[in-house]
């Protein structure tokens, strides 16, 4: 039995500019031999969700330094939510407060990751994550 491939989205929503740590987490999914999407800078929630149920992923990971993380990420859970996206896992990197990091995790957060956080925390995170649960 071969070992199915995970599908990931890497999403920057909001006015970020800065994508430089989504596309280094992006590197290293990739690497360990995951599919990954990167949607590019500025995405909307709406759009984030609507690429998320187009292509079909199993987690989306969702980098934020701007500080709209409170507003933005519940959203794209709650539109994941709402396309019937339930399976879908959601990982959040950037710069979060500690003290965010509880209601983040409230909202369906599967993880939250950090300036510094090594990539091969991530990819164990997600490979264990996602491959522990029935594909169906």
């Amino acid at each position: 039995m071969t070992e199915r491939k995970i599908r990931v989205l890497i999403a920057k929503p909001g006015l970020d500019g800065h994508d430089r740590g989504a596309k280094v987490v992006a590197r290293a999914l990739r690497d360990a031999g995951m599919e990954v999407i990167y949607t590019g800078l500025r995405q909307t929630p709406e759009m984030i969700a609507e690429a998320a149920l187009q292509e079909d992923v199993d987690a989306v990971g969702v980098s934020i330094l701007s500080g709209a993380h409170m507003a933005l990420v519940p959203r794209v859970i709650e539109l994941l939510r709402a396309n019937g996206q339930n399976d879908v896992e959601v990982f959040v990197g950037g710069i979060i407060p500690e003290n965010d990091i509880p209601a983040l995790i409230a909202a369906g957060v599967k993880a939250v990751y950090g300036p510094g956080t090594p990539t091969t925390q991530v990819v164990e995170d997600f490979k264990r994550t996602i491959l522990s649960k029935p594909h169906g």
